[in-house]
């Protein structure tokens, strides 16, 4: 199937299979590796992207879902080489250790930003509860995202 998706910023046309999850087709078309493929039933949010501004597993939707709709992934964060201010507080509050799970993590916060630009712990700690961590035990990650509040 044909699908016309815009990712990070630039309209792609692919020709996909149907049952091709976003996940796959980000990474296995456009060389995305910042999706990772944890679980692949929903579990884990390492595949966390933002659809249209949602935060969704992409291991759970399918590719041709994207059709028409905008994509954010960890590579579209950064802009003309400078980190985004989530991906610079996880590096300097410590938030980053295997990796796996910081990808889902960020772009999870990002869209609680979005919609409110100074959550309370609580409210960010709901909005990482579909990412799953066995390095930092949220403390970390929960503090850089604090230290980004308006």
């Amino acid at each position: 199937m044909e699908i016309k998706t815009t990712v990070n910023g630039r309209l792609y046309k692919l020709d996909i299979p149907p049952n091709w999850s976003l996940a796959y087709v980000l990474r296995k078309k456009l060389g995305l590796i910042g999706i990772k493929l944890g679980c692949e039933t929903g579990e884990c949010g390492s595949c966390t992207v933002l659809l249209n501004g949602e935060p969704v597993n992409s291991c759970l939707v399918l590719g041709v879902e994207a059709d028409g709709k905008e994509i954010l992934t960890i590579e579209g964060l950064s802009k003309n080489g400078e980190l985004h201010p989530l991906q610079k507080a996880f590096i300097e509050h410590g938030a980053v250790q295997c990796g796996f799970c910081t990808p889902g993590m960020i772009l999870s916060a990002k869209a609680l930003l979005d919609k409110n630009p100074n959550p309370t712990e609580q409210e960010i700690r709901e909005a990482l509860a579909g990412n799953l961590c066995r390095c930092t035990g949220y403390v970390k990650p929960v503090k850089a995202i604090l230290s980004v509040r308006k």
